[in-house]
Protein backbone atom coordinates (compact mmCIF):
# COMPACT_ATOMS: atom_id res chain seq x y z
CA UNK A 1 0.00 0.00 0.00
CA UNK A 2 1.49 3.17 -0.73
CA UNK A 3 1.40 6.28 1.33
CA UNK A 4 0.45 9.72 0.13
CA UNK A 5 1.55 13.27 1.34
CA UNK A 6 2.07 16.70 0.31
CA UNK A 7 4.68 17.81 -1.60
CA UNK A 8 3.44 21.42 -2.27
CA UNK A 9 4.79 20.94 -6.15
CA UNK A 10 2.53 23.27 -7.07
CA UNK A 11 3.16 26.13 -4.68
CA UNK A 12 4.93 29.16 -5.49
CA UNK A 13 8.03 30.20 -3.54
CA UNK A 14 9.07 33.30 -3.06
CA UNK A 15 12.66 35.47 -2.14
CA UNK A 16 11.33 38.36 -0.65
CA UNK A 17 13.62 41.65 0.42
CA UNK A 18 12.85 43.30 3.54
CA UNK A 19 14.22 47.40 4.38
CA UNK A 20 14.69 48.44 7.88
CA UNK A 21 15.18 52.28 8.17
CA UNK A 22 16.51 52.32 11.38
CA UNK A 23 19.29 50.05 10.44
CA UNK A 24 19.70 50.89 7.07
CA UNK A 25 19.96 47.25 5.93
CA UNK A 26 18.00 45.30 4.08
CA UNK A 27 17.45 41.37 3.97
CA UNK A 28 17.00 38.77 1.96
CA UNK A 29 14.93 35.64 2.69
CA UNK A 30 12.58 32.54 0.92
CA UNK A 31 9.37 31.37 1.84
CA UNK A 32 6.54 29.85 0.71
CA UNK A 33 4.60 32.29 2.60
CA UNK A 34 5.84 36.21 2.26
CA UNK A 35 2.96 37.79 4.61
CA UNK A 36 3.56 35.16 7.54
CA UNK A 37 7.62 35.75 7.32
CA UNK A 38 7.20 38.93 7.31
CA UNK A 39 5.04 39.26 10.11
CA UNK A 40 7.42 36.74 12.41
CA UNK A 41 10.64 39.23 11.20
CA UNK A 42 8.59 42.15 12.81
CA UNK A 43 6.87 39.79 15.57
CA UNK A 44 7.91 39.41 19.28
CA UNK A 45 9.03 35.77 18.90
CA UNK A 46 12.00 36.82 16.19
CA UNK A 47 15.38 36.37 17.89
CA UNK A 48 16.85 35.74 14.92
CA UNK A 49 19.59 38.42 13.35
CA UNK A 50 16.50 40.77 11.60
CA UNK A 51 14.93 41.15 15.68
CA UNK A 52 17.74 43.93 15.99
CA UNK A 53 15.97 46.17 12.87
CA UNK A 54 12.29 46.24 13.30
CA UNK A 55 9.99 47.14 11.64
CA UNK A 56 11.01 45.52 8.64
CA UNK A 57 8.90 46.86 5.30
CA UNK A 58 8.29 44.21 2.81
CA UNK A 59 9.95 46.23 0.01
CA UNK A 60 10.32 43.07 -3.36
CA UNK A 61 8.79 39.76 -3.74
CA UNK A 62 10.05 37.45 -6.55
CA UNK A 63 8.02 34.47 -7.51
CA UNK A 64 9.65 31.25 -8.71
CA UNK A 65 8.34 27.81 -9.38
CA UNK A 66 10.09 25.65 -7.15
CA UNK A 67 12.00 25.77 -4.15
CA UNK A 68 15.19 25.03 -5.95
CA UNK A 69 15.21 28.13 -8.56
CA UNK A 70 13.65 30.17 -5.14
CA UNK A 71 17.10 28.37 -3.05
CA UNK A 72 19.31 29.33 -6.50
CA UNK A 73 18.30 33.08 -6.72
CA UNK A 74 18.36 33.84 -2.77
CA UNK A 75 21.91 32.07 -2.67
CA UNK A 76 22.85 34.04 -5.57
CA UNK A 77 22.04 37.45 -4.40
CA UNK A 78 23.07 36.41 -1.32
CA UNK A 79 26.49 35.73 -2.45
CA UNK A 80 26.93 39.05 -4.68
CA UNK A 81 27.32 40.91 -0.86
CA UNK A 82 25.96 44.03 -2.99
CA UNK A 83 23.45 46.72 -1.54
CA UNK A 84 23.65 48.01 -5.42
CA UNK A 85 22.01 44.70 -6.76
CA UNK A 86 19.60 44.19 -3.77
CA UNK A 87 18.29 48.05 -4.50
CA UNK A 88 18.66 47.30 -8.54
CA UNK A 89 16.04 44.30 -7.63
CA UNK A 90 14.07 46.17 -5.66
CA UNK A 91 13.73 49.00 -8.40
CA UNK A 92 13.39 46.81 -11.37
CA UNK A 93 12.58 42.85 -10.25
CA UNK A 94 15.15 40.03 -11.16
CA UNK A 95 16.13 40.10 -14.65
CA UNK A 96 19.00 37.86 -13.76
Amino acid sequence: MRKSFSLHLNMPHFVYILYSKRIDKYYVGKTENVDKRTEYHNSEFNKIWTNRGKPWELVQTLEFENSTLTSKAEHFIKKQKSRKLIEKIVREGWSI
